[in-house]
């Protein structure tokens, strides 16, 4: 995760899921009317003024969450993760729900509606498992604390969301709650491409690359000494030795 194109990466990636965020934070709240009622991505749905902008920007912020992903390649299951999370993140813009996003089994609800919100729910537990694991992985403290904090947050989160969903529906709680989730969601991306793109390296979560023979040791032998390699005084003692005995 060191690499010059690795760091830039990260960088890039936060700045594209900050954009992606501004622009939908932009598209939900600039229509007349409250913008905590009802899903996020009512924004998007067709009749909406700016559902084309709303969709542009989810994309972006798949975008820059694919570009965390091979930024983090090193750290191979946060990469898969973060990967899997921008293409479910993806498909949530490109398929829209239809008006008020139903869900069943309360209301009656489309292809798109299911493909949609599917999409958006396993996209959000697939990062909330990348979290997971860069705290396990613990590949420098920032990064580590970061993911720590967000998985604290994100799981009880998401649960509630997940259940109101579930057993109530569309309703304000939900809508808060989903809010609420996307923030720690987009502040987790951001914060974790700023720390890999800006900050230095620890070093001791460095790999060790050097070789054998930097470290003194035999590639065969690990780091057992050459026995071939003889004390000093050695030889002028066995030729004492040799002097006194007939």
């Amino acid at each position: 995760m060191t690499g010059r194109w690795t760091r830039v990466a990260a960088g890039a990636a936060a700045l594209a899921v900050t954009a992606g965020a501004v622009v939908m934070l932009i598209a939900l709240v600039a229509p007349a009317g409250s913008w905590w009622d009802g899903y996020v991505s009512e924004a998007g749905t067709a009749g909406q003024p700016y559902a084309i902008p709303y969709r542009s920007g989810l994309v972006v912020l798949a975008a820059g969450v694919g570009l965390l992903g091979w930024a983090l390649r090193d750290l191979r299951l946060v990469g898969g993760c973060l990967l899997v999370s921008s293409l479910l993140a993806a498909t949530s813009g490109l398929v829209a729900c239809s008006d008020t996003c139903p869900l069943p089994p309360y209301e009656p609800s489309t292809a798109a509606d299911i493909v949609h919100a599917l999409a958006s729910v396993a996209g959000m537990i697939v990062l909330a498992g990348a979290m997971a694991a860069v705290w396990f992985a613990r590949p420098r403290p920032a990064m580590t604390r970061l993911a720590a904090v967000g998985v604290v947050l994100i799981v009880p989160l998401g649960a509630a969301l997940g259940l109101t969903m579930l057993f109530v529906g569309r309703s304000d709680f939900g809508a808060v709650v989903e809010r609420l989730v996307l923030v720690v969601a987009v502040s987790w991306l951001v914060g974790t491409g700023l720390t890999a793109g800006v900050l230095p390296p620890d070093p001791r979560t460095m790999p060790d690359r050097r070789t054998s023979a930097d470290r003194g040791t035999s590639p065969d032998r690990g780091t057992k000494p050459d026995r071939r390699t003889k004390p000093e005084g050695a030889g002028r003692v066995r030729s004492g030795i040799r002097r006194w005995i007939p």
